[in-house]
């Protein structure tokens, strides 16, 4: 058997089947995305009952994202359909979630803009940069991803006997924002430093 070797992400993909509990979850959080609009949208979208339960499907998809990856290294589980699938369910998740607010009016259209256009970069930047190594995720990746869940769930969940559920709604989101925007720089830069030691490193070499 041919020795794993690190993929588009950095992770082992190993010869484990596509079938496994890894894989499983990564399925189950693409089925909770049209679970949760459907919610998102019944009744008008304005019934509290059902958005809360639509809040509770978005957090269960959210946590598949944390347990998939860490059960799939940690077991061997890592395949190629899982790295495929993995992405487009987050983008998937979280996409719908701020689509579907923008729609229903909750959520202004230009943060759903800002942050959908900052994933879909950075997706276009893996694949500039993939021919020279893997940028690993940061600390403040991470953050962001917690802070977008966040928000996310705050603004679906709404509380009318709270007062200060919307301002710390609107607060929650624009740290999610900030925190989008900051660490997208942050990738961008490190994408360039990159190719420009990979781009030196030939010139190094020959001389």
């Amino acid at each position: 058997m041919k020795p794993a070797k690190p993929d588009a992400a950095g992770d082992q993909v190993t010869g484990a089947s596509a079938v496994n509990i890894a894989n499983f979850l990564t399925v189950l959080r693409i089925a909770c995305v049209p679970l949760m609009v459907a919610l998102l949208f019944a009744s008008g979208g304005h019934d509290q009952e059902l958005r809360w339960w639509a809040a509770a499907v978005f957090v269960v998809a959210a946590l598949t994202d944390l347990l998939d990856g860490a059960i799939a290294r940690r077991k061997g589980l890592v395949t190629n359909f899982g790295k495929i699938a993995d992405p487009i369910a987050d983008k998937a998740l979280i996409g719908a979630a701020l689509i579907s607010l923008s729609i229903l009016g909750d959520l202004a259209w230009w943060v759903t803009i800002v942050i959908l256009a900052r994933e879909l970069g950075i997706t276009v930047l893996r694949f500039w940069v993939i021919e020279h190594g893997v940028i690993p995720a940061s600390r403040g990746g991470k953050v962001k991803t917690v802070a977008q869940g966040v928000a996310i769930t705050m603004y679906i969940a709404q509380f009318p006997g709270l007062p200060w559920w919307p301002a710390a709604s609107m607060l929650m989101m624009a740290i999610a924002v900030i925190l989008t925007l900051v660490t997208g720089v942050d990738y961008v830069v490190r994408a360039v430093r990159m190719r420009s030691r990979a781009k030196k490193l030939p010139e190094t070499a020959s001389s």
